[in-house]
């Protein structure tokens, strides 16, 4: 064990000194996190949709739904309203683009007319929600107007009724109800989708040094050594995790205090950065040891990092697709992994994470397998 960890101190060592590795290991996936997160992170917090009101009947139930029913949703954050005086000013805005939609009710309302929309060709969301609002509105006062027509009111006036129907219904409700699926925050899943991405490149550097070594010979004098092989190359994986162990434990600290990234239970973090790094290890290790010089090494394993890092969703939500795609991204650590933390998220424990966790254990378990029946005949004196 002593050995080992002196093999892999000394390449630890000579790989921190080249500041490149910096570059690889941390700033770069923590600047592309950080500029995905700028670009696509406004999805994640969408604008309140605008709306010009313009109420021409100005009665007791026309009042309701411009005082009472889009102020409420108002102040929920939802949306914004703009009173205007006429129909043609509402219309105005809302062809301008200056608002999403407008509401335009009509004198007469509900007797003998309706709410109109009038719709903003740039937001067709926008006017789905408009639309959505005014039917439920209507919807719900002509159920209550049915139910105050089946109480028998005796000589209560028109007004006398209205006022009973609002006062008794709520004419429109906005809940807000969780998803059922756990879903990671933008910021959590870039810095996530990076940190995994440039693991496979940062693991790399440890099983790729024995192809160095034997090109510069000095892996002649370790084997000439009393040293197993089985003990150098245990030094060089060893390497390898250590490399991938402080990048992420760095990049976990600088993205949950810089951009707000919630990892979620520190002990289920652990268990896949560490099963992560094992499985990332284990690839790299098997491209180096199908590779000649440390040139072709790198240039596989730069490939293989890339295409995966697509395939398992590294850089946007894989789920999206769906179909043969989120099928075939769980032949990556990189799925597990992001999955592993999804699995964590709203505040689950850490016991979540087990699936995922021996996913990515099976994948280091046949891949390291490979990479040391290969690498063992490239380490035979």
């Amino acid at each position: 064990m002593k050995t080992i960890l002196l093999i892999a101190g000394k390449d630890l060592r000579q790989r921190l000194r080249d500041r490149s590795a910096y570059l690889q290991a941390i700033v770069l996936p923590l600047a592309l996190a950080f500029i995905y997160n700028l670009i696509f992170g406004s999805a994640a917090t969408p604008r309140p949709f605008e709306y010009a009101v313009a109420d021409l009947d100005r009665g007791l139930v026309s009042q309701a739904f411009t005082n009472q029913v889009l102020p409420s949703i108002e102040q929920d954050g939802y949306i914004k309203i703009r009173l205007v005086g006429t129909r043609e000013e509402a219309a105005s805005l809302a062809k301008e683009g200056t608002v999403d939609a407008a509401f335009v009710v009509q004198q007469g309302f509900p007797s003998t007319a309706g709410i109109d929309i009038v719709a903003s060709p740039d937001s067709p969301t926008g006017v789905e929600v408009a639309r959505s609002i005014a039917r439920s509105f209507v919807s719900e006062l002509n159920a209550v107007q049915l139910a105050v027509a089946a109480t028998k009111p005796g000589d209560a006036t028109q007004d006398e009724l209205v006022q009973r129907a609002l006062a008794t219904a709520s004419p429109l409700l906005v809940r807000d109800i969780s998803a059922q699926e756990k879903i990671l925050s933008l910021q959590t899943y870039f810095a996530a989708g990076m940190a995994v991405f440039f693991l496979f490149f940062t693991v790399q550097y440890g099983v790729s040094s024995i192809l160095d070594e034997r090109n510069l010979g000095t892996l002649v004098r370790l084997l000439a050594a009393p040293i197993p092989a089985r003990t150098i190359l245990a030094g060089k994986l060893a390497t390898s995790f250590l490399l991938g162990l402080i990048s992420m434990a760095l990049l976990v600290v600088a993205t949950s205090l810089l951009m707000g990234a919630e990892w979620g239970d520190p002990a289920g973090v652990a268990l896949l950065i560490i099963c992560g790094i094992l499985a990332a290890t284990g690839v790299t290790a098997v491209v180096a040891s199908l590779a000649r010089t440390p040139e072709s090494a790198g240039s596989w394993q730069a490939v293989t990092a890339v295409v995966l890092g697509l395939l398992g969703g590294a850089f946007f939500p894989i789920s999206q697709v769906g179909g043969i795609m989120s099928t075939l991204s769980l032949l990556t650590p990189h799925a597990w992994f992001l999955r592993g933390l999804s699995d964590m998220a709203g505040g689950a424990s850490a016991l979540a994470v087990l699936p995922s966790a021996a996913a990515l254990l099976a994948f280091a378990a046949a891949t390291i397998g490979i990479a040391v029946i290969r690498l063992s005949k490239v380490l035979q004196p």
